[in-house]
């Protein structure tokens, strides 16, 4: 069974966010059932449940190894420092992080589908509709080089992350959608221009239709923002087609990424199931023997403590005491026998796991730090 796939959210406006958040772990959990020990989710800032209570959760049931995905747009500071305190809090625990999703080509295809919808008809929130003098809505055909797109993002006091939403726009616009007037940027807050300035910019380069795409993962407060400035827009500009497309959401498309890069850690992986240079804290069973080198070895007189200290925490719970069980270890001096080392009674640390030596050796805990 593979490791744990975490989820990481950055945080919820409110609780139509947080509930579309729960409903996408809810899918992978389904989808991964019988390959993955667990799929949990949390968030790093606002937003229930957190990603310290459910990082907690998962080491109650058994999990010392995890592989946290951020399920974020962009790159944040936020995730690895938070995967860090967790493992303040919980010391034996092996957290390895997968990439952000970005602008990948997964992402700008599903963006392009939610650009497709809105063209094909009108979504729940239409623009106001032009009419004539008797009432009658008279229907003129818009080509595609009188369309435009306002692609917009959340915005941040962070220039940097501004600009990664400019350069999604350029590449959506070369990549999807070349024979488009236009792709346009916009920000709900904290950067300008705003969704009606970015509107107001295609009307003026001559677009006739202007579909307004969020680059957001989820629907929420954001998104009704978005919509209500569009609209707003629209209200005032009747000779202007306004579009307001969905957001990503909850679908299969979005999971197989997230897949996707769960699966690019493990590949990253030895067969140990470690990551080049870095320990893991879950015990494995292993019957193989192998030469014994001296800087692992600590003395039999004082090691019981560390033993227990150490080894305790890995093996806990009912899946703990299976193991100790399957490989005869106790934790105790009188389940551990010494192993004469040039005079001296050792026993052997070092790689993390518990091992059983052939019957004529003795059994020996290794590798519990």
């Amino acid at each position: 069974m593979k490791p744990p796939l975490l989820l990481i959210g950055h945080g919820a406006h409110d609780d139509t966010g947080a509930a579309e958040f729960g409903r996408f772990v809810h899918r992978l959990r389904c989808r991964l059932d019988q390959l993955v020990a667990d799929v949990s989710g949390g968030f790093v800032a606002k937003g229930r449940p957190s990603l310290s209570d459910s990082v907690a959760s998962l080491v109650a049931r058994g999990h010392h190894r995890l592989v946290a995905v951020p399920l974020a747009l962009g790159d944040s500071e936020d995730v690895p420092a938070a995967i860090a305190r967790a493992r303040v809090v919980h010391p034996t625990l092996a957290c390895d992080q997968g990439r952000a999703l970005g602008a990948s080509p997964q992402v700008l295809a599903l963006m392009a589908e939610r650009l497709a919808d809105a063209l094909a008809e009108m979504p729940r929130l239409a623009s106001v509709s032009m009419t004539d003098e008797h009432g009658d809505v008279p229907w003129e055909p818009v080509s595609p080089a009188e369309t435009a797109v306002v692609l917009v993002g959340h915005g941040s006091a962070d220039t940097g992350a501004n600009a990664e939403v400019h350069r999604v726009s350029r590449l959506f616009w070369e990549t999807h959608a070349p024979e488009l007037l236009t792709v346009e940027t916009a920000y709900v807050a904290d950067a300008p221009p705003s969704v009606a300035q970015g509107i107001e910019r295609c009307r003026r380069l001559g677009a006739k239709r202007v579909v307004v795409l969020p680059y957001l993962l989820f629907a929420g407060g954001v998104l009704e923002r978005i919509w209500a400035e569009a609209l707003a827009y629209a209200a005032g500009h009747i000779d202007l087609d306004v579009r307001c497309a969905e957001v990503i959401g909850d679908c299969e498309g979005l999971a197989d990424l997230i897949i996707e890069r769960y699966e690019e850690v493990l590949e990253a992986t030895d067969p140990s199931g470690r990551p080049p240079g870095h320990d893991c804290a879950e015990p494995v069973v292993d019957s193989e023997d192998e030469p014994m080198g001296a800087a692992d070895l600590w003395p039999l007189e004082d090691a019981e403590e560390r033993v227990l200290g150490i080894a305790e925490p890995l093996v806990s719970g009912e899946a703990g005491d299976e193991l100790l069980e399957k490989v005869g270890v106790q934790l105790s001096l009188d389940g551990v026998e010494a192993l004469d080392e040039g005079g001296q009674d050792v026993i052997r640390v070092g790689r993390p796991r518990v091992r059983m030596l052939p019957r004529d050796e003795a059994a020996m805990v290794d590798g519990l730090v």
